[in-house]
């Protein structure tokens, strides 16, 4: 039983293109939202879809025509405190902290979420999904694609940070819980 699973980045937001900390509540620009629209016939069939809850991965969805369940188990990384500033602003006010969490995935000086915590939430997700034929198309955000990356593959944890996801690309991973090969960065302008 192979199980198929198609991530997409959300389109481009303004928190997005400010490297902003975003709390779940940022929208799609027009240009963002159009894209998705153009990108929506060559999506894969799917045989279910979900969404993480922010408001550019549920928009996202709808432009591309997916009626995607919100799944809590893909929301993005909590960054507690942090939420709402720009990577910048954090950096200037809490250089030590931004180097520790950048360099140990289990550490949250925002007293939020783990790196680790992350990938444990949506690796559990993942093991649910390969338990069961056919295909999920999920629209996540970058993190949460970087997560499951880094589970799926069995990567180091600090491999996370190395990790680039481009707005409105696909990520394609195929096998069973325990198993998965992948295929990155899927442009959804071009055909596949």
């Amino acid at each position: 039983m192979t199980s198929r699973v198609t991530l997409i980045s959300p389109a481009l937001t303004a928190a997005l293109r400010e490297a902003r900390f975003d709390d779940g509540g940022c929208e799609l620009d027009a240009a963002g939202e159009r894209l998705a629209r153009s990108a929506a016939a060559r999506l894969p069939d799917a045989d279910r879809s979900a969404a993480s809850p922010s408001a550019r991965c549920r928009r996202t969805a709808e432009a591309l025509g997916l009626s995607a369940p919100q799944v809590p188990a893909l929301a993005a990384l909590d960054v507690g405190r942090w939420r709402g500033r720009t990577l910048a602003e954090v950096t200037s006010a809490e250089p030590d902290a931004v180097a520790s969490w950048l360099g140990d995935p289990t550490h949250a000086p925002h007293g939020g979420e783990s790196v680790r915590d992350l990938c444990d939430r949506v690796g559990a997700w993942l093991d649910g999904i390969g338990r069961t034929a056919g295909r999920v198309i999920a629209v996540v955000e970058p993190d949460v694609v970087r997560a499951l990356l880094v589970r799926a593959l069995s990567l180091p944890e600090p491999a996370f940070w190395r990790l680039d996801v481009r707005p409105l690309t696909a990520v394609d991973l195929s096998g069973r819980a325990g198993r998965w090969n992948f295929q990155v960065g899927t442009p959804l302008g071009e055909a596949p």
